[in-house]
């Protein structure tokens, strides 16, 4: 099966349990998964060797989008981490009671669709603590168009 890189900005913890999450459902189907911190990532070239990557963080802000501390020098530099023609799902934990409900994620799927990533369908949002069916729910689906 594939070879998956899981990046995951998380404060509260909330997106790395997701982050978890989804990796055993993945390795549970065959798949080889390899998960990383986004302030321990190396940026340039984070994609290589892999055949689809997972990018998660969570939404912090009430005036505008902010995405979480860790996750920011890796949005930032996106363009250096080889994402043209790679398979890409997002995900995200946030709080629908702020404006920008899991922004953090639609401008994490923007900015890699501009960069010419594959986008494996609609991205998690995730309302407040992490729902294990909806996470197994979402992951089975992004992985049939892996």
């Amino acid at each position: 099966m594939s070879k998956t890189l899981i990046v995951y900005g998380s404060t509260t913890g909330n997106t790395e349990a997701v982050s978890d999450d989804i990796a055993k459902i993945l390795e549970k189907n065959g798949h080889s998964v390899k998960i990383q911190s986004a302030a321990e990532v190396k940026i340039d070239g984070m994609a290589e060797g892999f055949d689809a990557v997972f990018l998660g963080c969570s939404t912090w802000g009430d005036d505008e989008i902010e995405l979480q501390d860790d996750f920011i020098p890796v949005f930032d530099d996106l363009d250096k981490a080889g994402l043209k023609d790679k398979k890409v799902a997002v995900f995200g934990c946030g709080d629908s009671a702020y404006e920008y409900f899991c922004g953090a994620v639609d401008v994490i799927e923007e900015k890699s669709e501009q960069l010419g990533a594959v986008l494996l369908g609609d991205s998690l949002k995730i309302d407040g603590d992490p729902d294990a069916d909806e996470i197994t729910s979402w992951t089975e689906a992004v992985m049939t168009k892996m």
